[in-house]
């Protein structure tokens, strides 16, 4: 049996899922660790050796939250497969894009099941974030493409200012990995008796704010170039937004710190990181001007047109 063909109205449904999916996927990760919830489950796949699920106690029902997240993503993520295979019209660039998704859950996954089994080793705690930071990339990317017509698209700016909004995205990673490096020194091990990095964490706050403070500047230097330049209106809100999201995640960032790190801030900065992340990729997504779907183009024109055609072909019939 077949399955049903899929329109790009329903495809796109499905991304936007799956982009909330993963973020919330991040952030119930986020509250497994500030809750020291890491072992409340202390098996993999299963919660513990005789059980599938959790007792009925606070720290294993953090973590077994958490994996039932990743559960719905994975159902959403196989859907997202199906529904790009048998996409009307086809589009092989979201096919690709959807089985990165399905890879990138199946790796997070895995990699949980090494977080829990080394008991919380920080290194594995902070490439599982990095990795869900990537699968969000995929996520937000997908959910973009899905918008429009296959291609690069026609930049919108000159090639000097695309280069900077690299860098900022670059910037922008080694910000996300300094934070997780900061968190992983921090107070939040996950658990009792769990590893901490060997560096002072007042030492990592300072080079993590260093790098922030870097981006800033770097992002507030796109915005005057795209100012002077005359780019379109459309490119420079995004870029205000994104400069606005860095302003809200620095605010939340250093309040945190000087007040010794509340584990509900700290929740709130990781949902932060995720929204920064979004905008810069929405950003730069921005900088391209990208045609409509063929078929998106025939049914706006189909809805003009179509009374009109009908109007004249009874009036010859008269």
């Amino acid at each position: 049996m077949q399955l049903p063909r899929v329109g790009p109205v329903a495809f796109l449904r499905l991304a936007r899922a799956g982009v909330a999916l993963v973020v919330l996927n991040i952030v119930t990760g986020g509250a497994v660790r500030l809750t020291d919830s890491g072992l409340g489950c202390p098996d993999w796949p299963t919660c513990s050796r005789t059980s599938l699920t959790p007792a009925l106690s606070f720290h294993p029902a953090v973590e077994f939250g958490n994996r039932l997240v990743v559960v719905a993503l994975s159902v959403v993520c196989v859907a997202l497969v199906a529904g790009a295979w048998r996409r009307a019209p086809a589009r092989r660039d979201l096919v690709g894009l959807a089985a990165a998704m399905v890879g990138g859950v199946i790796a997070e996954a895995v990699l949980g099941g090494v977080v829990v089994y080394t008991k919380l080793n920080p290194y594995a705690v902070m490439t599982h974030f990095m990795l869900g930071i990537a699968l969000l990339s995929v996520a937000v990317v997908l959910m973009t493409r899905a918008e429009r017509a296959p291609g690069p698209g026609r930049p919108r700016v000159a090639r000097g200012q695309l280069r900077l909004a690299w860098v900022i995205l670059g910037l922008l990673a080694l910000a996300v990995a300094a934070g997780t490096a900061t968190t992983g020194a921090g107070p939040h091990a996950g658990g009792p008796g769990a590893k901490r990095l060997p560096v002072p964490l007042a030492d990592m706050a300072r080079a993590h704010s260093a790098i922030v403070l870097v981006l800033g500047a770097a992002t507030v230097v796109e915005l005057i170039l795209l100012e002077r330049a005359g780019a379109p209106s459309s490119v420079r809100v995004r870029g205000q937004m994104l400069l606005a999201a860095m302003v809200g995640q620095g605010v939340v960032g250093y309040t945190q710190y000087f007040t010794h790190l509340p584990a509900l801030l700290v929740g709130i900065h990781v949902l932060g990181a995720t929204t920064v992340w979004g905008a810069a990729l929405w950003f730069i997504d921005g900088l391209f001007d990208h045609a409509p779907e063929r078929s998106t183009v025939e049914r706006s024109a189909n809805a003009v047109c179509g009374p009109a055609v009908k109007g004249t072909a009874r009036a010859g019939s008269s």
